[in-house]
């Protein structure tokens, strides 16, 4: 059985696909988006992902998100809104798992660092890192470097990328340079995304004690969804009535989101993919549900991500990741022997190595940094 006939004809379907950059038979019991959902499941960077930062270093606490975690709730919350859209589930969850593989360790902290070591060398983001790792740097076929994932699973996890950027791209980069939009399942992931960090980060800032829930009472969204929680269960306290809470306003922010998007789909009159290219953005919360978004991220990055405890930690991982690539790029041979340049007339190029030492380091796990830096800093380390 066809795994996509209840599609809109709006949405990505296998069939209609742009296909992978090596041509592979195709599979015989699953879709093609099923198999490339399945490849970055399988995949190393995926897996690490278990030791990678959201806003807590993997070592401050064993119950706080990490990028592992997050993912995996981006994607549930993805493919909920997916079924209610008739979008492509598997599309959209196959962007949703993979679009943080490209992360470096200690999150945007590791990344500002990283791009800044990387300023003379064509710079570093995670997006662009994400598409290399699938694209080149996982190493699990015979038949070619990294996943070879559909174009669209790879076009979804592109979600931003300067021009510069995209004239190197190929066809990947068109869009930006065209000024077109992706499939609705890649806008879909990207405000999935949205929905899953603002809330969880709000669980995690209160179980760190970096925000109190005197704070969040000032904050419209949570006080109103507070209130409701309080009016359902009286006397409702502690953890139950922060999961409640925060249960009830990712709840709205998804219903308010298939609402909207609805209309404006219904609206575009859409009838192929072709369309959604051609249209403006269409997977959108209401106006009002949206200033609330706006307003609830300004508030975490004021009281949590800039709070004075994160910035310390923050400070640190800079210095880490800062002292890790000025290390590697004087003395390459420190580097593990996978990312060491192995041809000669490569040797002493000063771009190609820096992509290495950048490929390396955004490959590590926050504990593995650590580790790496000690070993290579610390005199009663080996």
């Amino acid at each position: 059985m066809d795994p996509e006939t209840h599609l809109a004809p709006y949405a990505a379907h296998s069939a209609h696909s742009r296909g992978r950059q090596f041509s592979e038979p195709s599979p015989s019991l699953r879709s093609e988006f099923q198999r490339d959902r399945d490849r970055i499941v399988h995949s190393t960077a995926f897996r690490r992902l278990e030791y990678k930062t959201q806003v807590f270093v993997n070592h401050e606490g064993d119950l706080f998100r990490t990028r592992l975690t997050h993912s995996i709730e981006v994607a549930q919350i993805a493919r909920s809104i997916a079924r209610n859209l008739q979008l492509n589930e598997d599309l959209v969850e196959a962007i949703s798992l993979a679009h943080d593989l490209g992360h470096t360790p200690f999150g945007h902290a590791g990344q500002e660092a990283l791009n800044a070591c990387m300023k003379d060398h064509g710079g570093f983001e995670h997006n662009l890192q994400s598409l290399r790792v699938v694209d080149s740097l996982e190493e699990r076929y015979g038949a070619f470097d990294g996943l070879n994932l559909m174009f669209e699973t790879r076009e979804g996890i592109l979600k931003h990328c300067s021009l510069t950027n995209a004239k190197k791209l190929g066809d990947i980069g068109q869009r930006f340079i065209r000024k077109k939009q992706p499939t609705l399942e890649a806008q879909l992931a990207n405000l999935a995304d949205e929905i899953a960090y603002n809330n969880h980060d709000i669980d995690d800032g209160l179980r760190s004690g970096l925000l109190t829930i005197g704070q969040l009472d000032e904050v419209d969204f949570y006080a109103r969804h507070k209130a409701a929680a309080e009016k359902e269960f009286p006397g409702i306290a502690g953890r139950r009535a922060i999961n409640e809470t925060v249960r009830r306003m990712i709840n709205t922010l998804i219903v308010d989101l298939i609402n909207a998007s609805k209309v404006r789909i219904g609206d575009a009159q859409l009838k192929t993919v072709a369309d959604v290219r051609s249209a403006s953005t269409l997977i959108t919360f209401s106006e009002d549900v949206a200033r609330e978004a706006i307003f609830l991220k300004r508030f975490l990055r004021e009281n949590l991500y800039q709070h004075h405890q994160v910035n310390r930690m923050t400070s640190k991982a800079r210095r880490i990741v800062t002292e890790l690539f000025n290390a590697f790029m004087t003395e390459p041979s420190l580097l593990a022997p996978d990312y060491q340049i192995k041809h000669a007339e490569q040797a002493g190029n000063l771009p190609i190595q820096a992509r290495k030492v950048a490929d390396y380091i955004a490959g590590m796990t926050d504990r593995y940094a650590i580790r790496e830096h000690r070993r290579l800093f610390a005199v009663d380390e080996i």
